[in-house]
């Protein structure tokens, strides 16, 4: 059995270089293509793929994670911008490299003060019905351009009925080389995982557009010059990005913290959010400072990086290094029909919508099915500002979780004269009033007693609220002549009690009550 590469290798390696050029090889395309759904000219998607994984890779925890443009973040920087400005225009590209530099230094930040705990801070009910949504708008806006028409219509579903109503407008060349370019892609990953579907369909719908002196929609002139100074960015503006640039640093973290994680849990090797945080958001700068847009870890390309051999965080390094040599050859992409860069996301994103995973958490729980389709609902219904259906999940899930903490059952048996009460769940300040009135409550469906236990095992944690309510509940029983004792005190809760008790306190502990 060959030896597990030392996770703390800092040296490049054969590798390294192997596997970020055959990552490079995959982003360039689907970096023009992502820049496109950010609202983009589409070499701006170079700039998002030159410098920033290059940047990542000196701060990286993972040695694995690939960053640079990814789906979801170009729609949450198209969601975003759509308030301020109109897609493709000057004043909309200022605004994307500052809003990448809004999200750079949001995770600086936050991995700086160790925030990583965010990385585990949007629920599952969240993720899911915000992914397929999104994963859906996405899919819709790249219609139109996979089908060879440009839509009328001031959102991506609006667009997407055009296009349905429209069908005399397709463009059978441009359908034909959308389905070449699904089937490379996504039955690429069928023969074999590292089957270059997405560079063989750039490489023929280049081809033949030479060849065939296509007519149809293209990427057009590639324009790439240096960006300009930071300093001439529209500034003024940066205060109404602070929101979206907070939610796209706290949702766009979400994919690269469970791709890192999942190949940390794999190959046994520590992996740091914090420092994760920091990398990612080194390469938000990066992005911003050099004309870009906001970028995050993508999960196919981290993917080809681990298969392919990588063997230290430098492959993210060797990756930028060779977009940045491909830079000078940029102009070959102009030829490249913008069918091709269409139906690239749409073959990555399609396996996102995953409507039965939604339809199982009515089984497994009522009240995450209601975050998970109300945040499903919002972000197709509020597109294209899908950060605020984030948010709005987000608030929703927080106060699914307060309701139901708020809620703590008391259960009860009753045997020759003993009740025993049996709390469960969390008790603190807040559901603290709920179990104080159900244990009075049940004291008095039952006078004849003569002896109450106070039940503790089913307590998962109680507070000092918590603690007072329960003496309160004690010193009343035995007031009304009633024996009251606590019992099954777990030990998270002894400590708390016996202050409280200052010292006269009484449990049975682990002892039958009745």
């Amino acid at each position: 059995m060959s030896a597990r590469p030392d996770q703390h290798r800092v040296t490049l390696g054969r590798g390294d270089v192997i596997a970020g050029i055959s990552v490079a090889l995959v982003l360039i395309p689907q970096s023009l293509a992502y820049a496109e759904l950010a609202g983009l000219p589409a070499y701006y998607g170079l700039y998002a793929a030159a410098l920033p994984p290059l940047a990542a890779a000196f701060f990286a925890s993972s040695r694995y994670l690939q960053t640079g443009p990814v789906a979801m973040t170009a729609l949450l920087t198209f969601g975003a911008l759509s308030a301020f400005a109109d897609p493709f225009s000057e004043e909309w590209i200022k605004l994307a490299a500052l809003l990448a530099l809004v999200v750079g230094v949001f995770r600086v930040a936050l991995g700086l003060v160790r925030g990583g705990v965010i990385a585990y801070f949007m629920s599952q009910a969240v993720l899911v019905g915000f992914t397929t949504a999104a994963a859906i708008l996405i899919v819709s806006s790249q219609l139109p351009t996979a089908l060879g028409v440009v839509a009328d219509g001031d959102t991506i579903l609006s667009r997407l009925w055009w296009t349905v109503r429209h069908g005399g407008d397709w463009e059978p060349t441009a359908i034909v080389l959308s389905v070449i370019t699904v089937v490379l892609v996504a039955g690429g990953r069928r023969v074999h995982r590292l089957f270059p579907g997405v560079l063989i369909a750039v490489v023929v719908g280049i081809l033949y557009s030479v060849v065939s002196n296509y007519t149809g929609l293209r990427v057009g002139d590639v324009d790439l010059s240096f960006p300009g100074s930071p300093i001439d960015l529209p500034w003024g503006d940066v205060w109404s990005l602070i929101v979206p640039g907070a939610v796209i640093a706290l949702v766009g973290f979400a994919e690269p913290a469970s791709i890192a994680r999942i190949f940390a849990a794999q190959d046994r090797e520590r992996w740091s959010p914090n420092r994760e945080l920091i990398s990612q958001g080194v390469a938000n700068l990066a992005s911003g400072l050099s004309g870009g847009f906001p970028v995050g870890g993508s999960f196919s390309r981290s993917s080809i990086n681990r298969l392919v051999g990588g063997e230290t965080r430098w492959s993210g390094a060797v990756t930028g290094l060779a977009v940045i040599a491909f830079l000078p050859l940029a102009g070959l992409m102009s030829d490249l029909p913008r069918a091709v860069l269409g139906a690239i996301v749409i073959a990555a994103v399609a396996r996102l919508i995953d409507i039965p995973r939604l339809l199982r958490f009515w089984r497994l729980s009522r009240a995450q099915a209601l975050v998970a389709w109300i945040t499903f609902a919002a972000t197709l219904i509020l597109s294209p500002r899908i950060d605020v259906a984030v948010m709005l999940g987000i608030g929703l899930g927080i106060t699914v979780h307060l309701w139901r903490e708020l809620r703590a059952p008391v259960g009860s048996d009753y045997a020759d004269g003993v009740l025993v009460l049996r709390p469960q769940g969390v008790i603190f300040f807040g559901s603290s009033p709920d179990v104080a009135e159900a244990m009075t409550n049940l004291l008095a469906d039952h006078p004849d007693a003569d002896r109450v236990v106070f039940d503790l095992s089913g307590v998962g944690r109680i507070d000092l609220t918590g603690a007072l309510a329960l003496k309160t509940l004690v010193d009343d029983a035995r007031l009304a002549g009633l024996e009251a004792e606590v019992s099954y005190v777990p030990d998270h809760a002894e400590r708390v009690l016996r202050a409280v008790w200052e010292g006269d306190f009484a449990t049975q502990r682990d002892v039958d009550p009745a």
